[in-house]
């Protein structure tokens, strides 16, 4: 479970439950993961900004594995392994130069991007890798982006990693796991759909070439608990605009950056009126104009205490809160009656 899209310690306690390992990206996260139930041997420290304090604590911690992202980090965690008088386990985090279809700040597996270990990098980090006594080899890692709906972007990926296995094993070079990351995406537009995890695994059932005895592990995070989350928000005061008018909820960019950040798109129900359906721009309180939620959003007819539902707000809602404007953050209600 990728732990960036919701670390809600009561969430993360379900998921943990039913088996899930934890996809980290920093040593709280790590923390919070076993916190909540995640057996260490289970977690896997992916990122491309692993600080000392954070290596050490996570080589105490005996997790599955170092997720490295390039030549100087596995350096550095070699060494820091050798201080501690141990073996780092360490997959390679590849970038396979793949498009992901999705938005331009969520694509992670092309060359421009920061993650990863570019292609044409890999035979050197290898040389330097089995040159070092305290990290071990255990597997390879991809992740192409996030909220990514175009199934083809897969398919590409297990293309390229069928090739990138067949230039390891002719140099004798068998990984123990290799971990496809996530990006599953969801329908925020109907946001009472279940993501179509059977097509996506059928997928990769079909296409990805596993060698014997070889693990494939998966990293889904929105598609979990995107569709799990609503942001609830009071209507404050109606404005009337020159195309159309204003909603001012008292929730904010700070509460939900992303339609602020990625031009999001959320549906929004009012859960008061039956009114006529009529058009809105339901925005916040924040010294931004940035701080909307929608333009031209069709709404029953809304009036001043209506309670509204911003949908699909599970994942990467909560977790990237802020506290400009020194705004109180929205309190958690849980249900399973929802």
């Amino acid at each position: 479970y990728a732990m960036k899209a919701n670390a809600n310690k009561r969430i993360l306690e379900t998921v943990s439950s039913y088996g899930f390992g934890a996809d980290c990206v920093s040593g709280n996260e790590i923390r919070r993961a076993i916190e909540c139930g995640t057996d260490p041997t289970d977690i896997a420290f992916a990122g491309v900004g692993k600080t000392d304090d954070e290596i050490r604590y996570a080589l105490k911690q005996n997790i599955f594995s170092f997720n490295v992202e390039s030549l100087p980090e596995l350096e550095v965690i070699n060494d820091l392994a050798r201080a501690e008088g141990t073996i780092a386990p360490v997959a390679i985090r590849i970038n396979p130069n793949v498009e992901a279809f999705t938005h331009k700040y969520i694509t992670t597996g092309i060359e421009e991007n920061k993650f990863g270990v570019n292609l044409w990098e890999l035979e050197n980090f290898l040389e330097r890798l089995a040159e070092m006594p305290n990290a071990r080899l255990t597997g390879i890692h991809f992740h192409i982006g996030s909220q990514v709906r175009r199934m083809t972007a897969f398919r590409s990926l297990c293309t390229k990693v069928n090739e990138i296995q067949d230039w390891l094993n002719n140099r004798n070079i068998y990984p123990d796991h290799v971990n496809m990351g996530g990006g599953l995406g969801i329908s925020y537009e109907n946001p009472d759909e279940i993501p179509d995890f059977k097509s996506y695994f059928e997928l990769f059932n079909e296409f990805l070439e596993l060698r014997p005895g070889q693990e494939v592990h998966f990293e889904p995070g929105r598609s979990v608990v995107g569709q799990a989350g609503s942001l609830i928000t009071r209507v404050l005061y109606m404005k009337n605009g020159t195309q159309t008018n204003f909603a001012i909820v008292d929730a904010g960019m700070t509460d939900l950056i992303r339609p602020a950040l990625y031009q999001a798109y959320h549906r929004i129900d009012n859960l008061t009126s039956e009114g006529e359906i009529r058009k809105y721009n339901v925005v916040g309180p924040i010294c931004e104009s940035t701080d909307s939620f929608g333009k031209f959003l069709e709404l029953n007819e809304t009036r001043r205490g209506d309670l509204l539902a911003i949908r699909s707000a599970g994942a990467y809602g909560e977790i990237m809160v802020s506290n400009y404007n020194l705004r109180d953050n929205p309190g958690t209600v849980y249900s399973d009656e929802l």
